[in-house]
């Protein structure tokens, strides 16, 4: 039996043909975000939200914790194969990489972040701005490295990816007094929306023109929100779920919006909360040990309390099989 691609592999191939249709090529994968594509940058500033440690990375070449919240690669990592760029995009942190590594491909994404500075402040990220700031250095650095012509072509034609938002809710909105009192929740997503459109907009200034958003996953399913949910029995949690649909209805609005109002952007959202409720919904389809191991993810969760803070994003390569 062949089980069901790899649904990252999935969104590769509709990311060609959106791409395809305007000639382009991606020279690099440039991302943006929280643990869902965290490569390791957290292991150099000083914050707890980490996973440079057993059983992460047990999956990854030489079965070595990363930094990457998984058992082996993460999305980013397979899309940037997909496209036949490299195997592994590396994070802008670690100081084992230079700028000959980043210029087809780095992230800058940190555990624990979101759109909204609070949320980063509270698990000790790196806020989104920050993130930012660190693209604007990079750019510094290609231009020297490829000089300014090539590195301006490189800014154009890549890829970016923005995977995150979850934290601002299950880490921020939910869990400390602060925002909830200050928003009601239909105000805060259209907080984080506008938050959201800065940064679409901030980038584009700088070059990017081709952007990935991947909107909110079914977070009431997620293995923490399930440890947590101990009165209905460790389900999926259906309001966190409603939250997560209603967010991504907005911000399908303001790709809508962007892509109308704003010259030569393409952008593109990935249905990272439709690939979740399948794969939970259809295991069998994943490979045979999927259930086994969003099981064991959910109880890592509730025996191991230091792991309550960073969160184990489901991922499905190691459960795949041919």
């Amino acid at each position: 039996m062949r089980y069901k691609t790899l649904p990252c592999l999935i969104l590769i191939l509709k990311f060609q043909i959106l791409f395809a249709n305007v000639g382009a090529k991606v020279p690099a994968i440039i991302v943006f975000g929280d643990s869902s594509v965290d490569a390791g940058n957290n292991n150099f500033i000083p914050t707890l939200a980490r996973s440079n440690f057993q059983p992460y990375g047990r999956d990854f070449e030489g079965g070595i914790p990363t930094g990457r919240f998984s058992n082996g690669r993460i999305s980013t990592d397979f899309i940037s194969e997909g496209f036949g760029i490299k195997s592994n995009i590396p994070a802008y942190l670690d100081p084992t990489y230079s700028i000959k590594d980043f210029a087809t491909g780095v992230t800058f994404a940190s555990a624990g972040t979101g759109f909204d500075n609070v949320t980063a402040n509270i698990a000790s990220a790196i806020p989104l701005w920050k993130e930012v700031e660190y693209f604007k250095d990079f750019q510094k650095k290609l231009i020297n490295f490829q000089g300014k012509n090539k590195a301006r072509t490189t800014t154009r034609e890549s890829l970016y990816i923005l995977s995150l938002g979850t934290n601002d809710f299950l880490e921020n909105y939910y869990l400390i007094p602060g925002r909830s009192s200050e928003f009601t929740i239909e105000e805060y997503q259209n907080f984080l929306i506008g938050l959201a459109e800065k940064f679409v907009l901030d980038i584009y200034k700088l070059g990017a023109r081709k952007i990935l958003l991947t909107g909110l996953t079914a977070m009431g399913c997620l293995p923490l929100e399930r440890a947590r949910n101990i009165m209905s029995g460790h389900a999926c949690r259906e309001d966190y779920n409603k939250l997560g649909r209603d967010f991504n209805v907005k911000f399908h609005s303001l790709m809508d919006k962007l892509t109308k109002e704003v010259r030569g952007i393409k952008l593109a959202i990935s249905d990272v909360y439709g690939i979740l409720v399948d794969a939970i919904e259809n295991p069998h389809l994943y490979g045979k040990y999927f259930h086994f191991v969003f099981t064991f993810e959910i109880l890592i969760h509730l025996y191991d309390k230091s792991l309550i803070r960073i969160s184990v994003p489901i991922v499905l390569n190691s459960t795949l099989r041919n």
